[in-house]
């Protein structure tokens, strides 16, 4: 038995979720924030069958493409000279962090 850990970017993460039903993998969410842009994100635990996680992550690479955002950040505070990163900056978003992981024990209870 598997678990597999998938944070996604909250855009893909109900289309995903679909793919992984529609595939008969049990899915649970969970909210979550974080990484350079402090934005949502959408943690998945897939419970799986061991054969069944290389289908699993053929479904998140699917669904979670990284693609480019343009972001302004904030002004800098205080006496802060770095005005470098006042202008606007493309940045990476999208696609899966993923981490399979040995379940030792599982009950549905």
């Amino acid at each position: 038995m598997k678990l597999v850990i998938a944070v996604v970017d909250d855009k893909d993460a109900g289309n995903l979720m679909n793919d992984l039903v529609e595939n008969e993998l049990q899915v649970t969410k969970l909210a979550s924030t974080g990484g350079f842009l402090r934005e949502g994100n959408t943690t998945l635990m897939i419970g799986t069958k061991s054969e069944q996680v290389d289908k699993a992550m053929e479904i998140i690479r699917n669904n979670c493409k990284s693609r480019k955002k343009t972001v302004t950040p904030v002004a800098p505070v205080g006496n802060s000279l770095d005005v470098s990163m006042a202008y606007p900056t493309e940045v990476q978003v999208g696609g899966a962090t993923v981490f399979v992981i040995d379940v030792e024990r599982w009950e549905k209870l």
